[in-house]
């Protein structure tokens, strides 16, 4: 259980996770645990074991003691592996003591989060992994990262998990980074007109506004890169498509690749030379990993 793959990522805020465990209590137990409440002595304790059922790259561990503690402060939880770190099947990643009732009560939120968070590191890390040592075009390693393509409230959770897998984060919301996508481009016009739009557009910008263009044909992309914009995203080209656009962009612009990345194709497009791998998958499709709670008493 030494192989970590993101030693450092970028940490969680947990004063902004607070409100989503407790929105999410709220929902699972609005008038608390009738269950426990009704079988359970008051002062019974319970000691537990968060186990392993299958291998996995572990991300949310504050998230599964703040749930704890906001039942109750009193429980303690010990966790033997840390974020961003591989664990196997049969592990025991902590182990947590308390107040049987609230242990019981934070059970299903805990897991729940921790479980999806893992779930996520776990198959970013398999899409890092899948992308090798590849180089882009500037000579520097291929990122991996995220799209808006997140559970709605959950997108802080879900992006720190994609970190402890080792790939990184797009931009964090339409608020972040100026990103015109065909939707805009339709609006916009084609050829010389589309790359006096861009660059009014880009005039206006403060200076520490990336702003990135996707396009789905080679035929947009002098256009677009005469706007001399930061990024430009090729959607959905064949790996022999993304190869030619990174020669003919030769550095002017960042290179994002993006559309139908699967664990099979991404070795491939990482070697074409583009900067940057982008897939919706490390969130929108991943299974949360089967991660459960045993009694030690």
């Amino acid at each position: 259980m030494t192989d970590t793959f993101a030693a450092q990522p970028l940490p969680l805020d947990m004063r902004l996770v607070e409100p989503l465990i407790a929105a999410a209590l709220a929902e699972d137990a609005p008038t608390g645990d009738i269950t426990a409440n009704l079988l359970i002595p008051a002062d019974a304790e319970l000691s537990v074991a968060l186990a392993a059922r299958e291998d996995g790259v572990l991300s949310g561990a504050d998230v599964f003691t703040g749930v704890m503690h906001h039942v109750d402060p009193r429980t303690t939880v010990e966790f033997s592996v840390t974020d961003g770190q591989r664990f196997a099947a049969g592990d025991h990643l902590a182990v947590i003591r308390g107040n049987a009732r609230a242990v019981l009560l934070a059970e299903r939120v805990s897991l729940n989060l921790l479980q999806r968070m893992s779930g996520i590191a776990t198959t970013t890390a398999a899409y890092v992994a899948a992308a090798g040592s590849a180089r882009s075009f500037r000579g520097e390693p291929v990122r991996i990262v995220d799209t808006r393509k997140t559970t709605p409230g959950l997108r802080l959770l879900e992006r720190y998990a994609v970190r402890c897998g080792g790939g990184y984060n797009h931009r964090n919301d339409l608020s972040a980074a100026v990103m015109a996508k065909d939707n805009h481009l339709s609006l916009l016009g084609t050829g010389e007109e589309l790359t006096q739009q861009l660059r009014a557009a880009k005039a206006r910008l403060g200076h520490t506004i990336h702003f990135e263009v996707e396009i789905d044909s080679l035929d947009q992309l002098d256009a677009v890169l005469a706007a001399g914009v930061d990024t430009i995203m090729l959607d959905n080209f064949s790996v022999a498509e993304l190869r030619a656009g990174v020669e003919r962009v030769a550095g002017a612009a960042y290179v994002e690749a993006s559309g139908g990345i699967t664990l099979d194709s991404i070795g491939q497009i990482a070697s074409t030379g583009v900067d940057v791998i982008s897939s919706g998958a490390l969130t929108h499709s991943v299974r949360s990993l089967d991660l459960g709670l045993d009694a030690l008493n």
